[in-house]
């Protein structure tokens, strides 16, 4: 049976574009590796009732076509961590605080810190962040990475360190290791006075749990969705594209829209599309990550008046919680080798050594905890999109952008990598394959 759409990937992105697709009229079909529909959004139910979210979770005020499709499936949004009482903590080697400034800074850190806070968002506004390409001064921009621009101008140690335990907690690289002009293009799309303020890119959650809302447009579409059907090859021809599925299995359409992450979907043989446009997909890389979740009874932490977010400079980068009780908590690339090195066995336990260092021998015992290998799961092979410098402009103006009937989508096809991304360009991408007829 020859269908309008075939949609790879059940994620977020996926899940989005198939249903507006359906909604217009066409005849479409799913095409999921997992088991499961997702991605990298899941969640388990507590005995309890509660439920815990293994994947994504929190969205801003600025992430306005998730927000859309949230109200248009029913779900309530709500504010995230961000309306918790009490201080945020810092973990390092040289110990653990509470509140601001860091134990770390000395006189004129806070000053510099400012300082160069502004010098960045000045920045910031000359990028746009559809076509940070054309900024006169790009390629530059993109060869330097944030933290030689933060001592360029002038940024002491102790701000440079704030800046990089900031980031390692977003689990998206280094600053090191990433582009200054991404990340003047990231604010860029979500600008604000702060290189990242929390309220701005994360202080919304959906009441009901971020994975109901793949789990509700997967009931939408039913039947229209197969499981367990990874994709091998791919050959675009207009007027009918090729699928063929790992099990050897054939399916015919007259339109593809490849809804996977970009490390997944270098392990797919595409035809028919320009070299130009793989080579700038197969350019992207994923930051290397995993996310833990614990589960406990109580938010004790509110005790100590804190309340759950932290900065670390463990194996964890960070935590916050993400409902009642429940901790979430990001290891970053930089740290992802020490989390695999560790046996199987003992990485919950390693990793709440780490919470308990934070928060005291409670965080010991949760009644459940869960680990989710991001960067080695063979669907996802990583989190957001890490742009190292060069990666930009190496990229390339292609990013995002379709060949009929060959169409992208994905958070890593935004700006950020964020769920966001994954619903603005899967929707994009539906309306782009019904003007194409």
């Amino acid at each position: 049976m020859n269908h309008d759409v075939i949609v790879l990937g059940a994620g977020l992105a996926g899940l989005a574009a198939a249903r507006d697709l359906s909604a217009a009229g066409a005849d479409v079909l799913v095409v999921e590796a997992r088991d499961r529909v997702g991605g990298r959004v899941e969640q388990a139910v507590l005995p309890d009732g509660r439920l815990v979210q293994l994947g994504g979770e929190v969205v801003g005020r600025a992430h306005t076509a998730y927000l859309e499709l949230a109200a248009e499936l029913g779900l309530t949004l709500v504010p995230s961590y961000v309306a918790e009482p009490g201080r945020m903590a810092r973990a390092t080697a040289e110990g653990v605080s509470a509140g601001d400034p860091p134990h770390w800074f000395g006189p004129g850190d806070q000053a510099c810190h400012e300082q160069v806070t502004e010098a960045f968002v000045a920045l910031a506004r000359t990028v746009d962040p559809e076509d940070p390409w054309s900024l006169p001064h790009a390629a530059a921009l993109d060869r330097l990475s944030v933290g030689a621009w933060l001592r360029g101008e002038g940024a002491s140690p102790a701000v440079v360190r704030l800046w990089e335990i900031g980031q390692l907690a977003l689990a998206s690289g280094s600053y090191e290791r990433t582009s200054l002009l991404a990340a003047l293009r990231k604010h860029a799309a979500v600008p604000g006075d702060d290189p990242y303020a929390y309220e701005d890119w994360e202080g919304l959650r959906v009441a009901e749990g971020s994975a109901t809302v793949a789990l509700r447009m997967a009931a939408e579409l039913g039947h229209r969705i197969r499981l367990s059907a990874p994709v091998a090859e791919v050959a675009i021809r207009p007027g009918g594209c090729r699928v063929r599925l790992a099990c050897g299995e054939t399916l015919t359409a007259d339109a593809v829209v490849s809804a996977l992450p970009v490390g997944p979907l270098r392990s797919v043989a595409v035809t028919g599309v320009s070299e130009a446009r793989l080579s700038s997909l197969h350019r992207q890389r994923q930051a290397v990550a995993a996310k833990f979740a614990a589960a406990y009874d109580k938010p004790f932490w509110r005790s100590l008046d804190l309340n759950g977010l932290s900065e670390c400079e463990g194996v964890l980068g960070s935590t916050w919680p993400q409902s009642e009780g429940i901790l979430s908590a990001l290891i970053p690339p930089e740290r992802y080798g020490v989390l695999l090195g560790m046996p199987a066995a003992v990485r919950d336990q390693e990793l709440l050594a780490d919470v308990a260092r934070l928060y005291g021998p409670e965080a010991l015992q949760p009644f459940t905890s869960y680990l989710r290998m991001w960067g080695t799961d063979p669907w996802t092979q990583g989190y957001v999109t890490h742009w190292s410098p060069g990666d930009v402009m190496a990229v390339g103006p292609l990013h995002g952008t379709h060949e009929p009937p060959f169409y992208v989508c994905g958070s890593d096809q935004w700006v950020a990598g964020y769920m966001e991304g994954a619903v603005r360009t899967g929707r994009a991408a539906a309306r782009e394959v019904l003007r194409h007829g």
